[in-house]
């Protein structure tokens, strides 16, 4: 079984189900990680041609996650930072497409559609467009996650809210989830920030707590086919 996670900047996939798939990859499943954006480039006040040594390191750093995690591979397609809004939607969902006809996950994680952050919510409706369920398309489940400093930012005042009801046990991989964090060096902030380690182990121990386990990963059922 392949599984498909679909983020839009690096580090968006160990916050919102890094320590799921680190899971998945134990159990056997192939997880391929697609990061649609560059990752912090809306921090420079101009853009230059080619990658910057920002940009090529991020890449490296999110290399090293995905290998911390077992992940199969993780693309990076490059796309502007903060700026999503500015592609055209069909060019995002082609992307999308060009992975799942290439791919054939049975599942796909990816953003929620609440999210404060403006790519979280492109990527979150490129992703519902490109698996619609016409006839014969092999996606069968779509979920999306939660990330931290976005989901919880939008103070359940963007629509829709972060309802989940699948609950991961990631007990056994919450470690792994908070050294792949720690790969991404300057994006990791320090407690009380939610993306700290310390955050991201207590918001896992939260959902735990929900559920009777001791640490978990929620996710919001988008579709499931049967």
């Amino acid at each position: 079984m392949t599984t498909l996670v679909v983020a839009a900047h690096p580090d968006d996939e160990v916050l919102g189900c890094g320590a799921t798939v680190a899971r998945m990859a134990r159990e056997g499943e192939d997880v391929v990680i697609a990061i649609l954006g560059e990752g912090a480039m809306a921090r420079v006040t101009e853009r230059t041609e080619g990658d910057s040594p920002l940009v090529v390191s991020l890449k490296a750093q999110s290399r090293q996650a995905a290998e911390l995690l077992g992940a199969k591979e993780v693309r990076h397609f490059g796309l502007p930072d903060n700026r999503f809004d500015t592609v055209p939607l069909l060019d995002v969902v082609r992307i999308v497409e060009g992975l799942l006809e290439e791919l054939a996950p049975q599942a796909v994680y990816t953003h929620h559609g609440g999210d404060l952050n403006v790519d979280h919510q492109t990527v979150f409706r490129s992703v519902l467009t490109a698996t619609r369920p016409l006839p014969g398309h092999g996606v069968s489940e779509v979920y999306a996650y939660e990330v931290n400093s976005s989901t919880e930012w939008a103070f359940q005042r963007l629509e829709p809210v972060f309802r989940p009801s699948l609950f991961v046990d990631v007990s056994e991989t919450i470690d792994v989830k908070v050294r792949a964090l720690q790969a991404y060096g300057d994006e990791v902030r320090p407690f009380p920030h939610p993306r700290s380690p310390e955050a991201v182990r207590a918001a896992a121990q939260r959902w735990g707590s929900a559920v009777g386990v001791g640490a978990a990963e929620a996710f919001e059922p988008i579709r499931i086919v049967r």
